[in-house]
């Protein structure tokens, strides 16, 4: 059986790698940390496990690797989808991945990293800043309150949390949310929430929607 820690500070990227690993009969999740001191405990306290941590935590390497190799663990790195990562910080982990990974690319990284082999992703940057043709078009398909609740629906918050944020009702929300799933293809708001990470267009354009919501409400 292949132990798992997820370590990430975006919920929504560890519930989508979680769901997709817990799939396997041969993964098992055993913990997920969201910050540094939470990944340090797991790691001390379940020995010989595969880490999969975001290059977002900002740790210390050589904290990390003192205590993955203590407790015979290996390291899966998860770089952001435009992040260019020296070779000689990679040469330290057993696995790089980006968050626009695919479900099996995933899981067959960690099945080879588990067995001692390494697994890197090689992701072509500026090809996948430029030919992101889904990604836009969805974003021009999406109207800006569309997109808001978007960006919402990244951040983690509920259709209640969202109409009071947004002065509406709860039910506009859900209507709302039908017209964004049709339009991007999703039929959840976790796919939804991928989805947009996934492309660095969409996510962008999330993003700045939900700055503007933080300016009005500050």
């Amino acid at each position: 059986m292949n132990r798992i820690i997820l370590a990430d500070n975006q919920a929504i990227f560890r519930a989508g790698a979680a769901r997709t690993l817990s799939l396997e009969e041969d993964m098992r999740i055993v913990a997920q940390c969201e910050d540094v001191p939470k990944l340090f405990v797991a790691i001390d306290g379940l020995r010989g496990s595969v880490v999969l941590l975001s290059s977002s935590l900002r740790l210390e390497l050589k904290d990390l690797f003192a205590r993955t190799q203590a407790a015979g663990s290996r390291t899966v790195l998860v770089a952001e989808n435009s992040e260019l990562v020296p070779e000689e910080v990679a040469a330290l982990f057993d696995g790089i991945l980006h968050r626009n990974v695919g479900g099996s690319v995933l899981i067959d990284c960690i099945r080879r990293v588990a067995r001692g082999q390494r697994f890197v992703q090689r992701a072509n940057v500026t090809t996948m800043q430029s030919s992101d043709s889904v990604g836009t078009r969805v974003r021009d398909r999406l109207t800006p309150k569309e997109m808001q609740i978007v960006a919402l629906i990244v951040q983690g918050c509920k259709n209640k949390d969202i109409a009071q944020q947004l002065g509406t009702k709860e039910q506009v929300i859900k209507n709302y949310l039908r017209s964004i799933y049709d339009k991007s293809g999703v039929s959840d708001r976790l796919e939804l929430a991928l989805f947009t990470i996934h492309h660095r267009v969409l996510a962008e354009a999330a993003a700045k929607a939900g700055h503007l919501i933080q300016m009005k409400s500050a």
